[in-house]
Order: C-alpha cells, then sequence, then structure tokens
C-alpha cells in the first residue's frame, strides 16, 4: 500500500516538473520551482487532501526524529528536504528561535520527517539515507547534529553533498565509519524515507517545508495546522501560542 501511494505521489510531482518546465521554455523564464509561500512546490495525486495554508489535517509523528520533551504540550512536524533552499533558509533564519523560545523550554516537540522532491534527487534522497543513519548509531541528538552539518554544507538545490561528502560528515563527528558506509551503501532505511513520503501526500504536503502545528495527544495522532513555506519566525509564534493557550 506505502508502493501504491509513493508510486501515485511520484507520477503527480513529476507531471507537475515537466508542466513546469515547458512554461519555463515558452515564457523565457526560470524553470526554478519557487513560490512567493517560500516553499519548493510538489503537486500531489488526485488523492491529495489539498495544499491550503491554515488547513487542520490528522497527521502523526511516526517514529521519526525529534528534538524537545517527549510529551511537550504542542507537537510541530517538518515535512523536509535536505536539498530544498527553503527548508535551509527555515534551518537559519526561523527553526533557531523556535528552539530556544520553545523547544529547549518544553513547550514544543520538533519531529523532522523527510520529503525528498525527484527534482533534488539523487542527493536529497541519499542525504535522507544519511541522516537516519547516523541516527542510528547515535539515536536523535546525533540525527540533528549531521542534520545540522547537511543544512551547513550542502550548495542546495540538488547539486549538494555527494556521498563522500556524506561518508566525511559522519567521520567528523565521530561517527563509525565501517558501519556508516555499509548502512548509506545498502539504503537501510529507504522504507523508512517512502514511508514518510507517503504520509506527506496524506496532509497534503505540497511541497517543502512544509510544517504542521497541533496540540499533542497520547497516541502521537494530532490535528495540526498547516504552515507553507519558510515564513518568518513570527507566524510559528503566532500558531504555536494559539496551541499553547
Amino acid at each position: 500500500m506505502i508502493l501504491l501511494f509513493v508510486a501515485v505521489f511520484f507520477l503527480g510531482r513529476l507531471s507537475a516538473q515537466v508542466e513546469l518546465l515547458k512554461k519555463g521554455s515558452q515564457t523565457g523564464g526560470s524553470t526554478t520551482a519557487e513560490t512567493t509561500q517560500g516553499q519548493t512546490p510538489v503537486r500531489g495525486s488526485a488523492n491529495n487532501p489539498g495544499t491550503e495554508q491554515g488547513a487542520v489535517v490528522s497527521v502523526s509523528v511516526d517514529d521519526d526524529p525529534f528534538m524537545g520533551e517527549e510529551n511537550a504540550p504542542v507537537v510541530m512536524i517538518e515535512f523536509s528536504d535536505f536539498e530544498c533552499p527553503f527548508c535551509q533558509r527555515f534551518w537559519e533564519q526561523s527553526l533557531p528561535q523556535i528552539k530556544t523560545n520553545y523547544i529547549d523550554t518544553g513547550k514544543v516537540k520538533f519531529v523532522y520527517r523527510d520529503l525528498p522532491l525527484p527534482i533534488h534527487d539523487p542527493l536529497a534522497t541519499q542525504e535522507a539515507l544519511a541522516a537516519n543513519c547516523a541516527r542510528d548509531q547515535q539515536g536523535d541528538q546525533m540525527f540533528f547534529r549531521y542534520h545540522d552539518e547537511i543544512f551547513t554544507r550542502t550548495t542546495s538545490g540538488g547539486t549538494g553533498i555527494p556521498k563522500d561528502g556524506l561518508y566525511a560528515i559522519a567521520a567528523d563527528l565521530g561517527l563509525d565509519a565501517g558501519r556508516f558506509r555499509d548502512c548509506l551503501d545498502s539504503e537501510r532505511f529507504k522504507d523508512e524515507v517512502l514511508k514518510d513520503i507517503a504520509d506527506a501526500q496524506q496532509v497534503g504536503a505540497g511541497g517543502t517545508p512544509t510544517l504542521l502545528i497541533g496540540k499533542s495527544s497520547a497516541d502521537g495522532n494530532i490535528q495540526a495546522e498547516r504552515i507553507i513555506g519558510a515564513q518568518p519566525y513570527v507566524v510559528f509564534q503566532q500558531t504555536i501560542e494559539k496551541y499553547l493557550n
């Protein structure tokens, strides 16, 4: 079932990319997939529940890496692509303030989920697999250290970090080099990444980054408000405060 969702999702995305390229060639404009909302877009299939800003959807934290208190009152989930320039912008400009004011203070549990886009592959998926391999060795804290290094070193847009560079990050962070290489080369966490992609489709994540914020729940399934793109910190602050009150 997961593979079916993913196949439909990819077909929808690839179709949109072809149309984008056609429009770019016809108008002489850029074919870079960008929007005024600060997001690299991708269109879903007919099963996609829509991509409206502020829509409330049901979403799971799954078993993905998180920062903050496990039982924090508010959950914030990011569907992200390591090669997406807008994801890098969110990481640089908004996430540090969110971390200082809400994650580190126990108010928000921040969950990272993978949504590598075909326009940024193969590097986007390769980087997602690498971060999961880092987590496999030393847990969520190491995942986010590796996550930070990718966003620090990548040039984004699908031209970022080749496999040798991913091995180098692992070595710099003190991971077991042989174990990491085996994990990455075997694509050990490919099913995990595919599961995230399928779930992204179900919640209408029409591009990256897509953020979902809502009250935490005992079963890990939350009713979350969707925020599209690398919005200013104040947009996230207002939404978080709404769910804290």
